[in-house]
């Protein structure tokens, strides 16, 4: 999956117009017909001068399918905040062909929360417009891009939610802002998370939680810890809504 989650510097810096990835060394760069660089695109995305956007999400839908998966999620690249612009009338175009190629095979499409706001992701699903694609809500990508506060994205997603990371973290340093906020243990960080549950529980939410550590050194017992805690939260979650 396209990951861009950690310790990313943006000041001028490219990033792929495809996946999102950040170009940082000159092999990073796709190749134009003629072998030239090309500026827009990375090697994965454009290797050898047209650019392959689906290719390898088709793969990963076929895997799925094989797989007996009902959905495959990923990031899909930065979704242009203005729906008049060029570039986002091609990107849900490119959505809604990979939507359609996932749908004839019984297939679900996730999109990871993170690089946009809740309103422009909503708009974006809505305009692809095939009913198979939903969210895989991490409010902590959210908030280490600076786009939303965590409860309030819960709410604006709704029943669009269909799986839910559990990860923490932090808003960008408003003196820094050339990174990411800082992935931070639950519960350390700004990610309201009884609020959060207790707002799912209410929302009949039916999917996984899933623990997700990218931290340094992470221990086996910090999964069991968060594991516990989430657990004490759903269990007061439930008590409360009875």
């Amino acid at each position: 999956m396209f990951s861009m989650e950690k310790n990313i510097h943006f000041a001028d810096t490219p990033i792929c117009q495809s996946c999102g990835m950040p170009l940082t060394a000159p092999e990073q760069f796709g190749k134009n017909a003629d072998g030239t660089t090309n500026g827009d695109y990375c090697v994965y995305c454009c290797p050898n001068g047209e650019a392959n956007m689906t290719g390898t999400l088709d793969e990963m839908i076929d895997f799925c399918a094989m797989a007996g998966i009902p959905a495959m999620h990923s990031h899909f690249g930065f979704i242009p905040e203005d729906p008049s612009s060029e570039q986002y009338k091609d990107f849900i175009k490119v959505m809604q062909d990979l939507a359609n190629y996932a749908k004839e095979r019984d297939m679900m499409i996730y999109f990871e929360t993170g690089q946009e706001t809740p309103t422009t992701l909503i708009r974006a699903i809505k305009d692809i417009g095939t009913g198979n694609v939903f969210v895989n809500c991490d409010l902590a990508n959210l908030l280490m891009y600076g786009k939303a506060n965590s409860l309030d994205a819960v709410k604006q997603f709704g029943s669009l939610i269909k799986e839910f990371h559990a990860k923490d973290g932090k808003y960008p340093d408003p003196n820094n802002p050339y990174e990411l906020g800082a992935e931070v243990p639950i519960p350390t960080g700004e990610v309201d998370f009884p609020a959060v549950i207790a707002e799912l529980k209410k929302q009949g939410f039916q999917g996984a939680l899933t623990i997700e550590c990218e931290l340094n050194g992470a221990r086996h017992d910090y999964v069991v810890q968060t594991r516990k805690y989430l657990q004490d939260l759903l269990n007061t979650s439930a008590k409360s809504t009875k």
